[in-house]
C-alpha cells in the first residue's frame, strides 16, 4: 500500500506547486482575478480580488465561482441560462461583458466589467481565467426602482421565445412579421425597438422606430428610411451587428466620438432623437446571410441592459431571421411564379365597337400561378373567339396544362373554320394524347357581328358555370344552353352549341368557379350572388364592375383561383 501512497503525495505536490505559481502569476493583475477548475469551482485568487469582492481566500478557494458571486441587478442569483460568462466558460472560448454584479462579502453587489478566456495552469486539468474590475462603487443588495427594472423570469423568457416561435413562424408576409415581432418585444423588454433590414441590393433600410407611449405602440416614420452603406471594418455596435460579427449593448457616448461611417451619423441622430441611454444591438441572421439588426432601446423604461440580456434577445433575433428568409424565399417564389402567369395569360385584342377585359386572382395559398385561364383572340374570318377554362389544380404543373390547352385550343379554331361544338370536340379528343391534362372545364364561344349590327354569340359549354348577360338596364340572364359534359372523361357525345344576340350596352362575363365556389354554399346561391352584384354594378364602366365583382362575390374563405372575362357592346348598333 506503500507505493499508491506516495503517488497521491506527488499528486498534491504537484497540484500545490500549479496553484502557487497561478497565485504569483494572478498577483501581477492589478484588476481583481480568479482561476476556476473544469467544474467552474475557484482554485487560485489575488489580493485585489479578495479586496474588491470583501471575502478573503479561504471562503472563495474551492467555491462555484457562478453561485458563489454571480446576480443580477436585484441581488437575485443569476440563472445559468442567462449567464454569458457561464455560456463562454462552457464554450471554453474568450468573451467580456460588462454592466454585471458580484455579490461581496458584507451583502452588497459590486457593479463589474469582466473579461474571461482560457488559462493554462501548467497542470493537466483545463482552468479559466477571469480578470474583473470596478468602475462605481459597492451598492446595497435589494432593488433600486430609479434604475432597476424586474428581470424576467426563466418561467417568462421560455414563454416569450415560444410566443416569438408561435407568432412569426404563422405568417410569410415580411411587413406582418416585423409588425409582430415589435408587439413582442415592445414594451415587454424596451421602450424603444429599431430593425433595419439589409435589401436583396445589399442596401440598409431603417425599416421600424417604434416606441411604447402610454401603452400604444406609435411608429415614427421620420426615423426610418434608407441608410448608409455598411462600413467594412468600423467597430460601432451597428456596424458590427449588421455584418453579423457581434451583439453589442451601446449608449449615448457611444456615438458621441468623431464619426466613422454615415452609419455611425444615423445612430448618434437617433440616439438624439429618441433620448435612447441604453441599448442592445444583435444581428438578424439567417442560416445563410446576415439580414439586418435588430435594437432593443431603454429611455423611460428602468433598468439598463447587461450581457446577461444578450442570449435572450440573440434567441429572439435568430427567430426573426428565419422568418424573414422564409418570408423572403416565399415572395422570390410567388414573383417568379407571377412573371411566368403574367406570360402564360394573352393579351386581348382590339375589336372595333366592343370593350373587353380580363382579370386573374390566384389561389390565396398557392404560388401565384394555376389552372384557370382566360383567351380572346381574331380568329381567321374575322370573328373573335373568346374562351375561359379550368384545369384540375393551382400549382404550376396544372399552369402548365392550362397553356398545353389554349395553344391547341387556338390552333383548332384558326385552322378550323367550325361551330364553337365541334371545336372543342376535337380538342377534347387530342388532349389525353397531346397533354398532361387529366381533367378541365371550359366555355368556347365566337363573337360575330351581324349585318344589321348586332353582335351574336355562338358557344358550347365543357362542364363549366354558365355565362352571365346583364342588360344596360341591369337584367340577368345565364346562359344555360349549349351545356354538355367536361373534357378528358374521353366521352364520344357530341357536344351542344347555343346561340344568342347580346343587346346594345349589355355585358357579358365568363368566369372560372373561384369567382361563386363557398364551402358550405351549393352553386345556386353562388350565382345568385353573382346575379345581384352584377346587376347593381351594370351602370359602372368595364373596369370597375370587373373589379367591384370581385371584390364583392369572391367568397372570404375562397382557395380557388379566379378568371374572369368581360366584354361590352356599344349602345348603339351599327350595321356593316
Amino acid at each position: 500500500m506503500a507505493e499508491p501512497e506516495r503517488t497521491e503525495s506527488m499528486d498534491q505536490r504537484s497540484r500545490g506547486a500549479a496553484d502557487t505559481t497561478v497565485c504569483g502569476a494572478l498577483s501581477a493583475i492589478g484588476a481583481g482575478a480568479y482561476v476556476v477548475d473544469d467544474k467552474g469551482c475557484i482554485i487560485a485568487v489575488n489580493a485585489r480580488a479578495e479586496q474588491l469582492l470583501a471575502r478573503p481566500a479561504e471562503d472563495l478557494v474551492g467555491r462555484d465561482a457562478h453561485d458563489l458571486l454571480h446576480r443580477d441587478a436585484s441581488g437575485q442569483p443569476m440563472p445559468t441560462s442567462r449567464c454569458s460568462m457561464r455560456q463562454a466558460f462552457h464554450a471554453g472560448r474568450t468573451a467580456q461583458g460588462e454592466g454585471e454584479w458580484f455579490a461581496r462579502g458584507d451583502g452588497s453587489l459590486l457593479p463589474i466589467n469582466w473579461v474571461i478566456t482560457p488559462y493554462d495552469t501548467g497542470d493537466r486539468e483545463a482552468a479559466t481565467l477571469v480578470v474583473f474590475h470596478c468602475d462605481q462603487q459597492p451598492q446595497e443588495a435589494g432593488p433600486r426602482p430609479e434604475t432597476v427594472r424586474e428581470a424576467l423570469t426563466e418561467l417568462e423568457r421560455l414563454a416569450l421565445l415560444a410566443e416569438t416561435t408561435t407568432q412569426l413562424t404563422s405568417t410569410l408576409d415580411t411587413n406582418e412579421a416585423l409588425r409582430r415581432l415589435v408587439a413582442l418585444l415592445v414594451p415587454r423588454l424596451a421602450d424603444w425597438v429599431v430593425i433595419d433590414l439589409i435589401t436583396e441590393r445589399d442596401e440598409v433600410w431603417r425599416t421600424a422606430v417604434v416606441h411604447a407611449e402610454d401603452g400604444v405602440l406609435v411608429r415614427h416614420e421620420e426615423l426610418q428610411g434608407p441608410m448608409p452603406p455598411v462600413p467594412e471594418e468600423s467597430p460601432m455596435p451597428l456596424s458590427r451587428a449588421l455584418r453579423g460579427v457581434a451583439s453589442t449593448l451601446a449608449g449615448p457616448t457611444t456615438y458621441q466620438q468623431p464619426p466613422d461611417s454615415g452609419i455611425a451619423v444615423e445612430q448618434r441622430h437617433l440616439f438624439e432623437r429618441t433620448g435612447i441611454r441604453s441599448a442592445a444591438i444583435v444581428p438578424i441572421r439567417s442560416t445563410r446571410e446576415v439580414l439586418g439588426a435588430l435594437t432593443l432601446g431603454r429611455a423611460e423604461k428602468a433598468g439598463d441592459f447587461t450581457t446577461a440580456d444578450l442570449p435572450l434577445i440573440e434567441d429572439i433575433a435568430r427567430r426573426a431571421a428565419v422568418a424573414l428568409d422564409n418570408a423572403r424565399l416565399y415572395q422570390r417564389q410567388r414573383k417568379v411564379a407571377e412573371t411566368m402567369q403574367n406570360h402564360l395569360l394573352p393579351q386581348l385584342p382590339r375589336v372595333p365597337g366592343l370593350e373587353m377585359i380580363a382579370r386573374y386572382l390566384p389561389a390565396p395559398h398557392a404560388s401565384q400561378v394555376g389552372g384557370d385561364w382566360y383567351d380572346a383572340f381574331r380568329l381567321s374570318d374575322g370573328a373573335t373567339a373568346l374562351a375561359v377554362g379550368d384545369v384540375v389544380g393551382h400549382d404550376l404543373e396544372a399552369a402548365a396544362g392550362m397553356a398545353q390547352v389554349r395553344n391547341v385550343l387556338r390552333a383548332y379554331a384558326w385552322s378550323q373554320q367550325e361551330p364553337p361544338s365541334r371545336i372543342v370536340q376535337r380538342l377534347d379528343e387530342a388532349i389525353t394524347h397531346i397533354t398532361n391534362v387529366p381533367m378541365a372545364t371550359m366555355i368556347f364561344a365566337r363573337l360575330d357581328q351581324a349585318d344589321n349590327g348586332h353582335w351574336e354569340l355562338s358557344w358550347t359549354n365543357a362542364g363549366h358555370p354558365p355565362p352571365l348577360l346583364v342588360s344596360r338596364d341591369g337584367l340577368t340572364r345565364c346562359l344555360t344552353d349549349g351545356h354538355g359534359i367536361l373534357l378528358g372523361t374521353d366521352s364520344r357525345t357530341p357536344r351542344p352549341d347555343a346561340t344568342a344576340v347580346l343587346p346594345p350596352g349589355s355585358t357579358l362575363l365568363l368566369y372560372t368557379d373561384g369567382l361563386i365556389e363557398a364551402a358550405g354554399h351549393s352553386l345556386d346561391e353562388g350565382l345568385g350572388r353573382l346575379r345581384q352584384h352584377a346587376a347593381a354594378l351594370a351602370h359602372r364602366s368595364l373596369a370597375s364592375f370587373a373589379d367591384q365583382l370581385l371584390r364583392r362575390v369572391r367568397p372570404a374563405d375562397n382557395d380557388d383561383d379566379v378568371a374572369l372575362l368581360a366584354l361590352r357592346t356599344p349602345v348603339e348598333t351599327r350595321a356593316r
